[in-house]
């Protein structure tokens, strides 16, 4: 399956553990199709609900995804909650930090320090992902961890860092 670094780790685990592997891109359905096509896999999305599969289309269809989605329920006898019960998402947050020079994100040491020791941190149970926007004038801070608590207090304290370091 191919997903963009912004897809939550428990769907990752969670098919890891199904023995299926996950191909990670940059945020965008452009970058998953080319993932896709490159690989030769036939799904692919975003967190944002994009679905695409290949083998039917090559953009995100809602309607195709829905309709999939409902074939699996009638085939399985199973209720869409129960299908969806092998993942266990973990909080995420995300918090975009404006008037910062992103350039600057993927290449300013102290911010990498931090972004590190964030990291060990959390250890397995959570994952950082501090990248700068491509569309909007922002710098994006994503955590995931264990509880929403430990997610805010990790991403509140990375912005911080943020605003400080790349201050324009």
């Amino acid at each position: 399956v191919v997903a963009t670094v912004m897809a939550n780790l428990g769907f990752k685990l969670a098919l890891e553990d199904a023995g299926i592997a996950v191909v990670e891109t940059g945020v965008g359905d452009r970058y998953v199709l080319e993932a896709m096509r490159d690989g030769g896999f036939v799904l692919g999305g975003e967190q944002s609900g994009h679905v695409i599969m290949s083998e039917h289309a090559t953009t995100g269809d809602g309607v195709l995804t829905a309709l999939h989605l409902l074939a699996r329920v009638a085939e399985t006898g199973r209720s869409l909650t129960e299908l969806a019960a092998v993942v266990q998402k973990l909080p995420q947050v995300l918090i975009n930090v404006r008037g910062v020079d992103r350039t600057r994100a993927s290449s300013e040491p102290t911010l990498a320090a931090a972004v590190a020791e964030a990291e060990a941190e959390l250890g397995k149970t959570g994952r950082v992902l501090l990248r700068p926007s491509g569309t909007e004038p922002v710098v994006r801070v994503m955590v995931e961890a264990a509880t929403p608590e430990q997610a805010t207090a990790v991403a509140e304290r990375l912005a911080g860092v943020v605003r400080a370091t790349l201050a324009q």
